[in-house]
């Protein structure tokens, strides 16, 4: 396992308040590209009703994730890294690794987008120009890398200036509409016009861009002198004032342009404005902002995921340069993929692609919150309480019903190589440092389950191994381990118990030590089980403690597994115990292993029961059952060897035992053995014996300890053997 301590970028350089971290950033990213050259289209093809239709969804999608994001980000202490930051320390690192994956990819394609909408403008504004298209967005990406490169704290400075000259041009279009504005024009552009490449779902498609600059201010997380009040007020401020501005521009395109003129022309914005100088240098300043924003951002959630320390090829990219832990290398990477983007595509083609990663990315912000809220973990104390699990719910559905909807082909795609992504980083068995949700999520679930299982009667049907192992340091009986894993073939649970004997005040670290001890050893190993360990003066006190108090509710220990002690020192306390659990009606198993501990490996030969009686045989067969379940004893052979008196009816009793074999569902060969002497008859009869169940009846009292020496024939059988005794609670027949 890899084990990692984080270390995410933040900026020890000037810190941004609400408006110049987040509103802003958010505001210039929104109105973007897409109000400026594709507003109009999409107007002319959904008609005013379906446009504002369109809005509302989006905004709608915007504002739930918006409530998600806050209430995350007031309920921790928020570092660089943005959406990632936030997902990663709520979800956990597999959700946070597949969201710095996509969500960094849809920030650097978005460059794209914006630098292909820049030289749009460049190029209406400026015919002649002499360059090519792709020349000039290659200059202009140039230009956003140098900018970037040198660092963030000027570049969000200019962002100001820009936003005035962004708030002038559009005022300089909506008095240029208002002018040219008529009731026919807007009663003539009220309903849709769908063709069959542009439907409903495909416009929302090239629109929903535009909604998705409420990351832009998250991205600076780490740039922000308080993040926990910037993020919620800047956000539904920005939320709030683009939703007015794209209503109030659908309707006054609808009023002052013909159906025809919206739909033939990408830059209608720019004729009808009162001065199309404006408007130029409106789109040109949102764009390059925009793009400079992406530029900004995406690189710094590439930084904190490889300071992470999650995927070990791109540790690289977690350096910082200078006092303000500038991603100099993210930034030539995010640069990298931008210019590929320019030289692969089209703003029509690009919108699509990045709306589906950004889907993805709201989406699991709003799973993040819910989970948040059913887990109904103590830590989530959001100071933002508008919000609710089952709005962030909805918000998570409604991603997903909006990227099948749009494109059902990259909805597949895009959820698949999510879930590959998730499942590279889940097998890496990353250890980290930060809470999640899971362990939440597990403790509720388990509640629940335990409450459930209280007040419900319990039924044989349902009995599960709960195996307490008397393992002692886990390293010194190996055996014992490994036969109580196997029984419990994952349907049961395993606790491995270390008995300390002595004052408890003066072996409290020691305690603690070794059950430190057992969980890195179940760790190690990869076990399902759970370590314990009590300190007692006298040892058979402790294990009537662990007995009487080990578990919850019903979960509580049903089955003893011991180790056969050939010490004769130590017959009476082993005998004590056999007495004990008996009497606090527990299963017992004892186990003798004829291999060397550190040389263990599943045995060869048949899995073997000497059969006694149905008490016990019921016992022994579900655990043999148990035992085959194990990939690597599925092919040992299940044999029962019945002992039977010389003139016993073997016919009868062969119909017998597969009658009961058959209602148990359980597939064994019957090996019937009439004879006057079980023992011989059962050694005769093993041949080659991986392990033999056998079964035993501790006594009730046994002060001198002469029951257990009465087993010691049957233990020297070949092969390895378990000695069980039934309690009562398993049935076959259940």
């Amino acid at each position: 396992m890899k084990k990692y301590k984080s270390s995410l970028p933040n900026s020890q350089s000037t810190k941004f308040g609400t408006f110049g971290g987040v509103f802003t950033p958010s505001v210039l990213t929104i109105l973007g590209v897409i109000m400026f050259l594709r507003y109009a289209p999409v107007v002319g093809y959904a008609g005013l009703w379906s446009s504002l239709l369109i809005l509302v969804a989006a905004k709608s999608i915007s504002v739930i994730t918006g409530l998600s994001i806050s209430s995350i980000s007031t309920n921790m202490r928020v570092k660089g890294g943005g959406a990632y930051y936030l997902i990663s320390r709520s979800l956990g690192v597999e959700f946070g690794g597949v969201i710095a994956v996509f969500f960094y990819v849809a920030q650097a394609v978005a460059v794209t987008m914006y630098v292909i909408g820049f030289t749009e403008a460049i190029f209406s504004a400026f015919p002649a120009i002499g360059l090519s298209f792709r020349t000039v967005s290659t200059l202009t990406n140039i230009v956003v890398l140098i900018c970037v490169y040198i660092g963030a704290g000027w570049t969000i400075r200019i962002q100001y200036f820009i936003l005035a000259i962004l708030l002038l041009s559009i005022g300089s279009f909506c008095l240029g509409a208002f002018n040219n504005a008529s009731i026919d024009l807007l009663q003539a552009n009220m309903q849709p016009a769908w063709t069959e490449e542009h439907s409903f779902f495909t416009i929302f498609a090239l629109f929903f861009p535009a909604v998705t600059g409420i990351m832009a201010g998250v991205n600076m997380s780490g740039d922000l002198k308080d993040p926990g009040k910037s993020i919620p007020t800047g956000t539904f401020a920005a939320i709030g004032v683009t939703a007015l501005i794209y209503a109030g521009i659908a309707i006054l395109l609808a009023a002052s342009c013909s159906r025809e003129v919206l739909l033939s022309s990408n830059f209608v914005m720019k004729d009808i404005a009162l001065s199309g100088g404006l408007v130029y240098a409106g789109v040109i300043c949102a764009t390059l902002s925009s793009a400079l924003g992406s530029m900004m951002g995406a690189p710094r959630i590439l930084q904190a995921f490889a300071r992470d320390n999650i995927l070990k090829w791109l540790n690289p990219f977690g350096h910082g340069s200078g006092v303000s832990n500038e991603p100099r290398r993210a930034v030539l990477m995010t640069f990298l993929i931008s210019q590929a983007g320019i030289m692969a595509g089209d703003l029509d083609t690009i919108a699509p692609i990045i709306t589906m990663f950004f889907l993805m990315t709201y989406g699991t912000v709003n799973l993040a919150c819910f989970f948040e809220g059913i887990s109904r973990n103590p830590s989530f104390r959001p100071t933002f309480k508008l919000n609710h699990w089952s709005v962030a719910l909805l918000g998570a559905l409604g991603c997903l019903a909006v990227m099948f909807l749009i494109n059902m082909t990259w909805a597949i795609v895009a959820i698949a190589m999510a879930s590959v992504t998730f499942i590279l980083i889940a097998r890496a068995n990353i250890i980290v440092q930060w809470g999640d949700l899971d362990s939440g999520l597990a403790f509720q679930r388990a509640r629940k389950a335990l409450l459930r299982l209280e007040n419900e009667r319990y039924h044989p049907k349902n009995w599960r191994p709960s195996i307490l192992a008397l393992s002692g340091g886990a390293w010194d009986r190996l055996h014992l381990v490994r036969y109580a894993c196997l029984l419990s073939a994952d349907r049961g649970i395993v606790s491995l118990a270390q008995i300390i004997t002595g004052e408890l005040e003066e072996r409290i670290v020691r305690r603690v030590n070794a059950e430190k001890m057992i969980r890195k050893f179940i760790l190690e190993e990869e076990l399902s089980a759970f370590p314990v360990v009590v300190v007692d003066d006298n040892f058979l006190d402790a294990l009537k403690s662990l007995l009487q108090c080990h578990g919850i509710g019903g979960l509580r220990p049903n089955t003893l597994l011991l180790g056969w002690s050939t010490n004769p020192e130590r017959l009476k306390s082993f005998s004590s115990i056999l007495c004990l659990a008996k009497k606090m009606s527990r299963s017992v198993l004892i186990a003798c292993c004829v291999q060397e501990e550190e040389k263990w490996e599943v045995p060869d030969g048949a899995i073997n029961i000497w059969w006694t009686d149905l008490k016990n045989g019921q016992l022994m067969l579900l655990l043999a059952f148990l035992l085959r379940e194990n990939r690597e004893w599925r092919d040992r052979p299940l044999r029962i060897l019945r002992p039977v008196a010389l003139k016993a009816d073997v016919k009868n009793i062969t119909h017998e035992m597969n009658k009961m074999l058959s209602e148990a569902r359980i597939e064994a060969e019957i090996v019937i053995l009439p004879t006057t002497d079980p023992i011989s008859a059962i050694r005769q009869n093993l041949n080659i014996s991986a392990v033999l169940f056998a079964g035993f009846e501790p006594p009730d009292e046994d002060p001198e300890g002469m029951a257990t020496s009465n087993l010691e024939e049957t233990i020297n059988l070949s092969g390895d053997v378990i000695l069980v005794y039934n309690a009562g609670d398993a049935s076959l027949l259940a």
